[in-house]
């Protein structure tokens, strides 16, 4: 409990006169209120935009109205009965001729908890704004934005129907930037990239009703896990993962065992090692309170994951795989860029590189893939549904190149399935190709400036569905660790220069005439 700090606010008899009178102290509007005999204290400032309360109206049945936009507030349960925000009160008296107001600080730990509760309010209307404002108010209460977000994915995380999605792998990546924005006393920045995470994941789950796990536990056995998610088997997977749980595993001791499911398969286009990474470094930022919401979506989006080397275009991969050999020629990334899968696959599972080579190799052609990418092809209104591409296509190769190398430098034995999986990305990019296209205007002449610069783009930049924000994101951050892991690498300025072709050359999200077009070819076929 906080001390009491009773301030005198007015005479009793300019209130009982009015019926209402304003004061301000440090920085403060309180607006007292009287009726008949009943006293209320509140902020001045409307909660939701801050326009004044003095100037609204109070009913009999003590609700105030803030006339801007018609929010209600009941000043006898303190709710708020139209709009979102809640009105903070104070605890007024008079005595003798002076009206006090008590403007002791709320406790923090309650403060911090009612503002997480309101936070979570946000979520099913997704409102933004709030969202900034809870935020705000919570770590004015002595709040980690990192809690914040392990509170909400805890809250939230039944939601997700189809287990972890992208909102995890970017909260990874986000809070990684609110730390280095706290550290350099940028508190806007910091708040925005708070802001950014919290927001994700009111997106995704918006609505959904809960989709609850199995609570059985069995003893966690490695070969028994992986046998589970091969057999799509959910309730069994999770089962051993709640006996993980229970024996006090943690995340590092089970990544490598979820690397190798992730890689079991040419998986869910990359997402799966991806998640398997950033789940392990949002865990890092948010603590091991958040384990087990962070591991039962892992285990979900791994057992539902698409396994893309099953269909005729990455045929090739398991071939490939079985009859890893590293025994043929060195490779080039003029060979492999602009190639069909097939081809690449043979010609990577038979290379005689090293496999810190072949990385570096395959990397190169990724970024190149990104620089030539043909975006006139996002732009067609009369195309097969098959050759739907857009920037994200592309981007996903770097980013799951990144956490190829992160699970491999682990987990060395799964490098065959990483270098291979890399390349089957090459191999799908090839037929999108503008390999003609002059990239002489995306050269970039100082690679720290535009890189501050792209920092910068992303804490204002103004796009609707956090699914392009987050690519942009974590195609950056990519980018800067493998830079970082590779310093003068050959492929740096090519990087470089499409990743500023990216961000020049927006996303694409609404194709309206090509979903008509394509919805009328593809019934009349039924």
């Amino acid at each position: 409990m906080t001390e009491e700090c009773w301030i005198p606010a007015g005479k009793a008899a300019d209130l009982h006169e009015k019926g209402k009178l304003v004061f301000r102290k440090g920085g403060k509007q309180i607006l007292v209120l009287q009726t008949g005999d009943r006293l209320f204290a509140v902020n001045n400032r409307c909660p939701h935009q801050g326009y004044p309360l003095s100037e609204g109206h109070m009913s009999d049945d003590c609700r105030l109205t803030c006339n801007w936009h018609n929010w209600k507030f009941d000043l006898d349960s303190g709710e708020t009965v139209v709009g979102g925000d809640q009105l903070r009160s104070y605890a007024v008296k008079i005595e003798g001729e002076a009206i006090l107001v008590d403007l002791a600080d709320p406790d923090r730990t309650a403060a911090q908890s009612r503002a997480l509760d309101n936070l979570y309010a946000c979520f099913h209307r997704y409102e933004y704004d709030r969202m900034g404002r809870e935020l705000a108010r919570f770590k004015a209460a002595g709040g980690n934005y990192a809690r914040a977000v392990g509170e909400m994915i805890n809250r939230c995380y039944l939601q997700f129907e189809y287990g972890m999605s992208h909102a995890f792998a970017a909260a990874a990546d986000w809070l990684a930037l609110t730390e280095k924005y706290e550290a350099e006393g940028r508190d806007d920045a910091a708040l925005v990239t708070a802001l950014e995470a919290v927001s994700h994941f009111a997106w995704d789950s918006q609505r959904y009703d809960g989709f609850p796990y199995a609570d059985r536990v069995e003893p966690f056995e490695a070969e028994k896990f992986l046998a589970a998610v091969e057999a799509e088997n959910e309730a069994e997977a999770v089962a051993l993962m709640n006996g993980a749980l229970a024996e006090g595993l943690s995340y590092a001791e089970l990544r490598p065992v979820l690397a190798r499911a992730a890689l079991a398969h040419y998986n869910d286009f990359g997402h799966s090692a991806i998640y398997v990474v950033k789940a392990g470094q949002l865990l890092d930022r948010i603590g091991a309170d958040y384990l087990a919401p962070v591991l039962r979506t892992m285990v979900r989006s791994l057992v539902y994951a698409r396994r893309e080397d099953l269909i005729p275009e990455f045929r090739a991969y398991g071939p490939a795989l079985e009859g890893w050999s590293q025994s043929g020629e060195a490779l080039s990334v003029g060979e492999l860029w602009a190639k069909p899968a097939n081809r690449i696959l043979e010609a990577i599972a038979s290379s005689a590189m090293a496999e810190k080579e072949l990385y570096q190799l395959l990397f190169a052609a990724l970024v190149r893939n990104l620089l030539h990418f043909d975006t006139d092809l996002a732009a067609r209104t009369r195309n097969k549904i098959t050759d739907n591409v857009d920037w994200l296509d592309f981007t996903h190769g770097l980013t799951f190149s990144n956490a190829v190398r992160h699970l491999c430098e682990e987990t060395p034995e799964l490098w065959p399935q990483g270098l291979l999986q890399m390349a089957c990305f090459a191999g799908r990019n090839a037929g999108y190709l503008d390999r003609d296209l002059d990239v002489t205007a995306w050269k970039v002449p100082e690679a720290a400036a535009f890189l501050a610069q792209a920092h910068d783009f992303l804490l204002d930049h103004g796009l609707p569905e956090p699914i392009v924000s987050c690519h942009i994101l974590k195609t950056l951050l990519a980018l800067e660790e493998e830079m970082a892991a590779f310093p003068g690498a050959g492929w740096t300025g090519e990087a470089l220069a499409a990743f500023n072709r990216f961000l020049a050359i927006p996303v694409r999200r609404r194709h309206s005439l090509r979903t008509a077009r394509q919805s009328l070819e593809f019934t009349a076929k039924e």
